[in-house]
């Protein structure tokens, strides 16, 4: 759909369909700072809920048909089954109705400097350091991440400037509806293949991707298939990397004590400051590397990208410590696909902890199926693994694939129903020095807080 700024013409009451989502708060803050009437609904009262209606924004718990009422536009998450009441009411109303990144990207043509950024791993965390550089160098941006930042009490911020800092996420092409000026690529590994089917088919997407950037192509040069992507198109071209044939790469990396590393960012072999991080795991070196080569690409000095950097210290679920008490450390961390749990696992094998002790809650039935002996195989890296049931999401179990086809794959492996069960066990046989790290993009952060429950109480 080729969407321009016509259709929010003469709108005045824009309803949101799970309006409590990471990815529509932004949008909703946006608009309502615009002058828009919003209204919304969503199946859970959440923290998220709870800030929308502190702006105002009435919300409905439920999903119903009459929630559409008065509305002109209507905008809704692609998490919505087509099913879904409030939705079919929607699309039957003769109203326009947008999924919300269609409605994103209209708001990206809105500034002169949108940072987009891409890639199958990593986006959220690079995505939040640049907003971190940002907010340090006084640039005011407009912000739209996919997961929290504490510095912007969120997943969005409504900024003064030309600047926007976008999350680009290629599901089902979502990232192609988006206008950026600087287009940023991570890497790019085969996810989503329901919908691509071959890896050939995604770096075409991603291609497509960076072909709209209007100024810049910032790319992990080391990778295979980003280098692929981009190997046809005109634009400028900036190249971030470990090895030093790229334009930026980390040297001198030093582990400092607990998560703290640092390393010196270069720049074509000048060094141009030195980066304090307190993100584990060499992965995050290479976001760090992305995002401040899209800081310096957008005028920040090196100056303000060390304040901003040394000031990170991780996005909501990523890696993110929820409980630190007698010796035994919880850890959430969104990591879904099998190289996200790599390396989030060998970054907690890396550090000075006994037992690394992995939950994991497999996504989507498809993702399971095509990738189970990957998923196996990364699982494997911590002591102990425990599975919960996989979370089907938007997906109906055509496959006939369960956790226990998972489970006898991983030696000693143990999986429960419930989270009220695994919260149980791993609590009753935690000791001191151990790790326990809750992996996916669901809502296995539920069992986190079960489990941190349980060991208060032992």
């Amino acid at each position: 759909m080729n969407l321009n700024d016509s259709i929010l013409k003469d709108k005045k009451h824009i309803h949101f369909i799970g309006i409590g989502g990471s990815g529509m708060y932004p949008l909703a803050q946006i608009l309502h700072a615009q002058g828009y009437y919003l209204s919304g609904s969503d199946n859970n009262p959440t923290d998220t809920v709870e800030k929308v209606r502190s702006l105002g924004i009435p919300v409905t718990i439920g999903q119903r048909a009459e929630n559409i009422k008065g509305a002109d536009l209507i905008v809704h998450t692609a998490a919505i089954l087509p099913d879904n009441e409030e939705l079919v009411a929607a699309k039957q109303s003769g109203v326009p109705v947008l999924e919300r990144s269609d409605l994103l990207g209209i708001l990206t043509t809105h500034f002169q400097n949108t940072i987009c950024i891409s890639g199958t791993h990593g986006k959220t965390t690079t995505s939040a350091m640049l907003t971190q550089i940002m907010l340090e160098a006084d640039t005011d941006p407009t912000v739209v991440l996919g997961g929290k930042l504490k510095a912007i009490d969120g997943s969005g911020r409504i900024g003064k400037s030309e600047h926007m800092i976008c999350e680009s996420c290629e599901f089902e092409d979502h990232f192609l509806k988006l206008s950026p000026d600087i287009a940023v690529i991570l890497n790019i590994d085969e996810d989503h293949m329901e919908y691509f089917h071959t890896l050939d088919n995604l770096i075409a997407s991603f291609t497509k991707f960076a072909q709209k950037a209007t100024k810049t192509i910032i790319y992990h040069g080391d990778d295979k298939n980003s280098c692929e992507a981009v190997k046809t198109l005109n634009q400028k071209k900036v190249t971030f990397g470990f090895d030093s044939h790229n334009d930026y790469y980390p040297e001198n990396i030093t582990q400092q004590q607990g998560v703290h590393m640092t390393f010196d960012l270069m720049k074509r072999s000048e060094k141009q400051t030195t980066i304090d991080l307190y993100v584990p795991g060499k992965h995050n070196i290479l976001n760090a590397c992305a995002a401040c080569a899209a800081a310096l690409e957008s005028g920040v000095s090196t100056k303000q990208l060390q304040i901003g950097m040394a000031h990170f210290k991780g996005a909501g679920r990523r890696f993110e410590v929820l409980y630190h008490n007698h010796g035994i450390t919880v850890v959430d961390d969104y990591a879904h696909h099998p190289a996200e749990i790599q390396v989030t696992l060998q970054a907690a094998k890396s550090m000075d902890y006994q037992r690394v002790i992995a939950i994991h809650q497999p996504f989507t039935y498809s993702r399971t199926a095509r990738l189970l002996d990957d998923f196996a195989k990364v699982l494997q890296i911590a002591d102990m693994v425990v599975l919960s049931e996989i979370m089907g999401s938007r997906e109906k179990n055509t496959l006939q694939i369960y956790t226990k086809d998972l489970a006898k794959k991983i030696p000693d492996c143990i999986w429960y129903p419930e989270f009220t069960e695994i919260a149980d066990y791993v609590a009753s046989i935690a000791q001191e020095g151990d790790i326990i790290i809750t992996l996916g993009c669901g809502d296995v952060n539920k069992c986190a807080h079960l489990i941190i429950e349980r060991l208060k109480n032992r």
